[in-house]
């Protein structure tokens, strides 16, 4: 039998907050960045959880570590069932100075089942250009556990995978743009007219004597010269600059998702005059077999035989009118008075897309 689908939508309005956003909530500045991390390393003290012989880079590894230590074994003669092979990830945040301790994941590599219980032994964590950043080591917390044996096993959550709190120190300081002279803010999602407010913003602020001190380089940039006043303070200029209220500019835009069942519709949606015609038609298929047996002492033979049903209802069609300057809620309003359901409005708002009537970007996830 063939059944229409049917899901629970989600509808979100959102409404623009009231008053402006501080600069340091739309943008950031150029250099001032993470850095991701990666290492290669051993987590030991596993209760036969490790890796097994099918993973020879653990045994490998193991051998080259008891080599450094003065101790020499053929990696053929060891059995690692206590020691899982890891890759260590973290990231590095700006201005991170040396002996500043991070979090730090260790996800297993090979075959190894869990990592509760484990010991990350030191590992040195790399950046892109193939410097050491920072130094790990630590117990590794998994937040899960499996219980049993064969079949009879109870997993919670995710034990091949753990974290290490405050597990690595940084060593070395990673490379970050001067803010002494000329600073750059990157805008987050970029629009010209919210980075030409900004600059006006800046000027207003700081200009003397009609020197411009901002100028909006592109959609996405806002160049900044430090005023003389604060050449010698550039983190009080930074500070100053974060806090200005921005009154950011955003383009009307509707998102669907259909998998889900969620439409997310901006308040600066409006819809061009329009009438929508609506109904819906339900068609349902359902096949039964009937078996027919003969007598138990006939000669015939036991047969099925299908029977096909088919049913069609049609609703009568619903129809609302959307007059010059309505918006998003007036359409909310109208389709649930209908009793639209997730896929009809998902439906109206892509044929009011193709129709030229949604004065907004139409995305679907």
């Amino acid at each position: 039998m063939t059944k229409l689908l049917s899901f629970v939508i989600t509808l979100t309005m959102i409404r623009g907050l009231e008053g402006a956003s501080r600069l340091k909530e739309l943008a950031t500045l150029e250099g001032v960045r993470d850095n991701q991390l990666i290492g290669y390393g051993l987590v030991v003290g596993l209760a036969g959880t490790g890796d097994k012989k099918q993973t020879v880079f653990s045994a490998q590894s193991v051998t080259n570590m008891l080599e450094r230590m003065g101790i020499n074994v053929s990696p053929t003669a060891l059995q690692v069932k206590n020691v899982a092979a890891v890759i260590v990830t973290a990231t590095l945040p700006p201005y991170a100075q040396p002996g500043t301790r991070i979090d730090l994941t260790a996800s297993t590599l090979g075959d190894a089942t869990n990592l509760q219980g484990g010991q990350l032994l030191m590992t040195a964590l790399r950046a892109a250009d193939g410097q050491t950043y920072a130094v790990a080591q630590g117990a590794v917390i998994t937040g899960g556990f499996v219980a049993g044996r064969s079949g009879n096993s109870q997993t919670v959550n995710h034990p091949t995978a753990g974290r290490v709190p405050n597990g690595a120190i940084v060593e070395r300081t990673a490379p970050t743009a001067s803010t002494t002279s000329r600073i750059r803010w990157q805008l987050r999602q970029a629009d010209f007219t919210t980075a030409a407010r900004i600059a006006e913003a800046i000027n207003k602020k700081f200009s003397r004597d009609g020197t411009l001190v901002a100028r909006a380089e592109s959609s996405a940039t806002v160049a900044v010269e430090t005023p003389p006043l604060f050449l010698a303070k550039p983190v009080e200029f930074i500070a100053e600059m974060e806090s200005i209220p921005i009154e950011a500019d955003r383009k009307a835009k509707v998102v669907i998702n259909e998998r889900t069942g969620t439409i997310i519709l901006g308040k600066d949606v409006t819809i061009s005059p329009t009438a929508i015609l609506h109904g819906n038609l339900s068609v349902e298929i359902q096949t039964q077999y009937n078996v027919s047996q003969p007598n138990p002492l006939g000669a015939g033979q036991t047969t099925v035989t299908p029977e096909t049903t088919l049913a069609v209802k049609e609703e009568k069609a619903k129809n609302i009118v959307l007059r010059q300057g309505a918006t998003v809620e007036e359409l909310v309003r109208a389709l649930k008075a209908i009793g639209s359901t997730p896929r009809d409005i998902i439906a109206i708002l892509q044929n009011l897309k193709a129709a030229g009537a949604l004065n907004a970007e139409l995305e679907a996830i």
